[in-house]
């Protein structure tokens, strides 16, 4: 089970951070990666992390304002957003395994597991 928290109302140019804990699963050996869905748009990849945290891939339109990180101890990720923009609400999903690792060029992955999302909005 994934389940994110974090999410809320902000004004442009605030931070926010989304955690996404783990459960049920071996945590550290996949990599972990948020996704975000805007209104009438497509799910888009945002962030990943590999297993141990030494590796992270960013999509260009966040690159230099998000950050991700996890702690494999307490089973959790996290998504730090600075400088947030309206074109960044969404609903956030976090993600672990094949769509992370295909996102980030790592490979197929063998799991697929979504979490149930977190709104952002960010108003102007």
């Amino acid at each position: 089970q994934v389940v994110e928290s974090g999410g809320g109302l902000v004004q442009a140019g605030d931070s926010l951070q989304l955690s996404c804990v783990v459960s049920g699963r071996t945590f550290s050996q996949y990599p972990m990666g948020w996704f975000r869905q805007a209104p009438e748009k497509e799910r888009e990849f945002v962030a990943a992390i590999n297993w141990s945290g030494d590796s992270t891939v960013f999509t260009d339109s966040v690159k230099g304002r998000f950050t991700i990180s996890r702690n494999n101890n307490e089973r959790t990720m996290y998504l730090q957003m600075n400088s947030l923009r309206p074109e960044d609400t969404a609903v956030y999903y976090c993600a672990a395994d094949r769509p992370v690792a295909a996102a980030a060029g790592w490979g197929a992955g063998y799991l697929e597991v979504w979490g149930q999302g977190t709104l952002v909005t960010v108003s102007s």
